[in-house]
């Protein structure tokens, strides 16, 4: 059960209800879990993507380590990023839009 963090940007504060249930909010708008199963990761993020198609307002990425993804780092996105993350022979790199 890897960790897992939930950084979220200009949501309504029904995201924050719901991830402090599950996670715990150590700076504003950052949640971290330290051993969150697959399962309720997937459960939570349906319940995230399913607000987000309704409110579209804000963003919000969800990452976890993930052996098999680039990187050993899985992740997922709602909303516009800042920064787009790139996948430069293996190795994920940040690129400014």
């Amino acid at each position: 059960m890897p960790m897992t963090m939930v950084v979220t940007r200009d949501v309504e504060a029904r995201y924050r209800g719901f991830l402090t249930s599950v996670m715990l909010e150590v700076a504003p708008g950052v949640y971290v879990a330290p051993d969150l199963s697959a399962g309720v990761r997937q459960r939570v993020w349906a319940v995230l993507s399913d607000w987000y198609e309704t409110l579209g307002r804000g963003a919000i990425v969800m990452v976890w380590r993930d052996p098999a993804a680039t990187g050993s780092l899985g992740m997922e996105m709602l909303g516009t990023p800042p920064k787009e993350i790139v996948d430069a022979d293996g190795i994920l790199l940040v690129k400014r839009k």
